[in-house]
């Protein structure tokens, strides 16, 4: 039986019939390990180390709420066999901080997944720009002009902050340029933040698909965000309708070839995501998909996250 502690947002925020976090708290429970949450706000520095407020769970979906807490005591990380970084995006300032403190967990013994320098390194936006020969033309910039360039080469673009979520602030710009300057302006904030820019893709229209690795393997099925009418964006927090497929020749090209780099960077659960050929994003924060592959498929990613994470520890 292992010990093992997520760090994650308030359990009254996760929506049972789809949170991944809970997936993964589910099977482990099932198994027989014991399940600790700490909520992200709780990090701190003290004479015992790095700590946290962690509460002890008990776990039974079928019941509202679905969790009761046995106990609760701030303990440090080092004392469980893993911590489970589930924090949701934005990655701000006291996410970078709590990437800190669990850097100064990991010198005092604790074994954290995904690894803090990994959710450092990995701007999951700009991530993509390693692996040139999977991503479609993009740049980043601040440079109003260097954006309008990009637009009369390519005529159809998209263009995007690089702290977004759940398709937040994605524009399409089209060949008429149309508003073209005042998006720039105003996502960039006339100068003072980066901005993504990337050559649209019509393939968009058949989902953005979400290929998860784990341990550096690839589940076998990608989920396709299919953008809903009227939409460009197919995440599924902006509308858009999730469907399970299996992985396509390139799809398995792109998972073989990154799941060995990131693993090796502490990167243990990743999300890819892929239009059409193209890699667009690098998910390392809190990756999702899980329950609708599970569902639609018969695949447990749940239980594979869970038999990839216990012969990662007994490998320790």
């Amino acid at each position: 039986m292992f010990k093992l502690l997520f760090i994650a947002d308030p359990l009254e925020t996760f929506k049972v019939y789809k949170d991944s976090s809970l997936a993964m708290m589910n099977a482990a429970h099932q198994a027989g390990h014991q399940i600790f949450h700490a909520k992200a706000q709780t990090l701190s520095s003290s004479s015992l180390g790095i700590t946290a407020r962690c509460e002890l769970l008990q776990i039974d979906k079928k019941l509202d709420p679905w969790f009761s807490i046995c106990s609760s005591q701030e303990l440090p990380l080092y004392q469980f066999d893993a911590v489970i970084m589930r924090q949701d995006p934005p990655f701000h300032v006291e996410y970078l901080a709590n990437t800190w403190l669990l850097s100064q967990a990991e010198r005092q013994g604790a074994f954290i997944l995904n690894s803090p320098t990994g959710l450092r390194e990995h701007s999951e936006k700009i991530a993509i720009l390693e692996f040139p020969e999977y991503i479609s033309p993009t740049i980043i910039t601040r440079c109003v002009e260097e954006i309008k360039n990009f637009h009369q080469q390519y005529l159809d673009i998209v263009i995007k902050p690089l702290d977004g979520m759940g398709g937040m602030g994605v524009f399409r710009v089209g060949p008429d340029g149309l508003n073209l300057g005042s998006i720039v302006e105003t996502l960039g904030e006339y100068g003072k933040r980066s901005l993504m820019a990337q050559k649209y893709l019509h393939e968009i229209q058949d989902g953005d698909k979400r290929l998860l690795l784990i341990n550096g393997k690839a589940v076998p099925h990608v989920l396709a965000r299919v953008p809903q009418k009227g939409d460009i964006r197919g995440n599924l927090a902006a509308g858009g309708v999730g469907q399970a497929r299996p992985l396509s020749e390139k799809e398995k090209q792109i998972a073989e070839h990154l799941g060995p780099i990131l693993i090796k960077r502490g990167l243990f659960l990743v999300g890819l995501d892929i239009i059409g050929s193209s890699l667009t994003e690098i998910n390392v924060t809190s990756p999702t998909g899980f329950v609708e592959i599970s569902a639609q498929t018969g695949f447990d990613v749940a239980k594979f996250w869970l038999e990839q994470l216990e012969l990662t520890l007994m490998d320790k």
